[in-house]
């Protein structure tokens, strides 16, 4: 189990600490070429999502030092489970007010439904 633990951690880390890098040096041009969305050159919605960013980046660190720091494995999984977990409940209400998103964000939500399901079991497993 340790070894699935290791795997889902990185994994986990590794896209938020990535996306979360894209977003916050270039937002314009990452959510235009990974989301399709185009962001105007509006200071309040950039620093916005440099803000959500910076909040996947820093967790994404957290996450990581999980695998490399036995003490901070619980901590990892459950910080994980909250923002994989949230990115998708929130996108499913979405989904349901706002319609049908782009392919790519599509893909997006089963990703985090993914990677949020799986640290939601490590991190019971870890706990009994």
């Amino acid at each position: 189990m340790e070894t699935i633990r290791i795997v889902i951690l990185s994994l986990s880390a590794l896209m938020l600490v990535f996306v979360g890098l894209m977003r916050l040096s270039n937002p314009i041009k990452t959510y235009l070429k990974n989301s399709g969305i185009k962001l105007e050159k509006d200071a309040s919605l950039l620093n916005e999502m440099r803000g959500v960013a910076a909040v996947m980046l820093c967790a994404g660190i957290i996450i990581a030092l999980g695998t490399f720091i036995g003490k901070l494995t619980f901590t990892s999984h459950f910080v994980a489970s909250l923002i994989f977990v949230g990115f998708a409940i929130g996108r499913l209400i979405s989904l349901k007010a706002d319609g049908k998103p782009s392919k790519q964000i599509s893909q997006g939500i089963i990703f985090e439904i993914v990677l949020g399901a799986a640290n939601v079991f490590a991190l019971i497993n870890l706990w009994s």
